[in-house]
């Protein structure tokens, strides 16, 4: 594989665009694998030392502050640096995580085992990959492959972690994601080119903060940015607590979990690989956006008034497919609206969206699951959901209004 990806009017450029992607879905498919195998053991382990429950949020927000710090830095450093060069940077990190992980005898290094967790962003790394390498007009289709990667690694991962880790211990699957990991890394070195991007004109340092927040002073990028943050905001804290209302609400065991992960895994391949790329296919952006917000605001409703698991494994699936059309949507039209040289950092930041859900998402979702239950889960999405639809409603109004003078 040469260092760079080939310029326009190369008869190999159809070829090796299709080689580049599929080795980057499987690529992004292993390491959603080897995290959800680390997800699998980590409570386990954490209990095994003497964790107690807010100790362990106390892990788990440790690890947002630090993805949240990291991506948009990232970001930056693959924009800079490369496709390949980051990539192997989160591969590498991988590798150090779970070689710490497999050592953790104690509580100080289960805290230590976490702090590669700043260079690992496979996830934005690939994405950037696939924004690079396609069309505006296929960009949100090919994003969405992305999202079957995960549903895949959800599944393989929770499997093989659990079986594992039951039959030979936590150090041994730690080792076995280490060696995951390596495979990734091999994998990076060899298919991945040094640069993806047709225009290489990034400039400046690393940690320039100027550099990052300054692609929000281009047209619609505050404004997606937002809707992206609020309205993601109650799905995010329900996704945080899920573990918690499985276990306490639902009353479920956790085989009957793992049955459950891996039915919302399988849900989400099908809405991911199925229906995404026909709906992109057929509706702009915009009303594509519109959709999943309403869709998720009438599934707040829902959620007031459920009661068991098997009314919750109904709502999934409308849910799944506005949770997977709102991330698709909103990625790809914040990667449109900077310049290409800039869709790493712009990606970083989308995923440190994530990981303030998951810093805030825990104290959040305490409060209101022991002093409201569930049903004000339901509530919030519905009002905050609702009035983020009427705003995206009159501002389409507005625009074509405008056009039409």
């Amino acid at each position: 594989m040469s260092d760079s990806y080939p310029g326009p009017g190369s008869r190999s450029l159809d070829r090796r665009t299709a080689t580049i992607l599929r080795m980057t879905y499987l690529i992004a498919a292993l390491d959603i694998t080897w995290l959800f195998v680390q997800i699998s053991i980590t409570p386990y382990l954490a209990k095994r030392l003497g964790f107690d429950t807010l100790w362990f949020g106390y892990l788990q927000t440790m690890v947002g502050v630090i993805q949240l710090l990291g991506g948009p830095i990232f970001g930056r450093f693959a924009d800079l640096f490369g496709a390949r060069m980051a990539l192997a940077l989160s591969s590498s990190a991988s590798v150090v995580y779970f070689v710490l992980l497999a050592m953790a005898d104690s509580v100080p290094m289960l805290f230590i085992h976490k702090l590669p967790a700043i260079f690992m962003h496979a996830l934005p790394g690939t994405q950037m990959v696939v924004a690079d390498l396609t069309e505006p007009e296929k960009r949100a289709d090919a994003l969405a492959k992305l999202g079957l990667c995960f549903g895949f690694g959800m599944i393989t991962g929770s499997s093989l972690g659990g079986t594992l880790s039951t039959r030979y211990g936590e150090t041994f699957t730690a080792c076995m994601s280490a060696a995951g990991s390596l495979l990734s890394l091999a994998l990076v070195l060899k298919f991945i080119p040094k640069h993806t991007k047709k225009q290489r004109t990034a400039k400046g340092s690393v940690f320039n903060l100027g550099e990052i927040t300054r692609l929000m002073k281009f047209p619609g990028v505050a404004k997606t940015f937002t809707v992206k943050i609020i309205s993601g905001l109650p799905g995010g804290v329900f996704q945080v607590m899920f573990s918690i209302i499985a276990m306490d609400f639902f009353q479920l065991k956790a085989e009957q979990t793992g049955y459950l992960m891996a039915y919302i895994g399988v849900v989400q391949m099908v809405i991911q690989g199925g229906v995404i790329g026909r709906l992109t296919a057929r509706f702009s952006e915009d009303t594509l956006l519109l959709l999943s917000v309403g869709l998720t605001s009438l599934i707040g409703l829902t959620q007031i008034v459920m009661t068991n698991v098997a009314q919750f494994c109904f709502i999934l699936i409308p849910m799944m497919l506005s949770l997977s059309l709102f991330n698709v949507i909103t990625d790809s039209m914040l990667t449109k609206s900077v310049p290409p040289t800039d869709t790493g950092t712009m990606l970083g930041m989308c995923a440190s969206v994530q990981s303030l859900l998951r810093t805030i998402g825990p104290t959040i979702g305490g409060f209101l699951y022991q002093n409201y239950g569930v049903s004000s889960f339901g509530c919030i999405q519905f009002g905050v959901n609702s009035l983020v639809f009427i705003y995206l409603l009159r501002s389409s109004r507005g625009r074509t209004e405008a056009h039409k003078e």
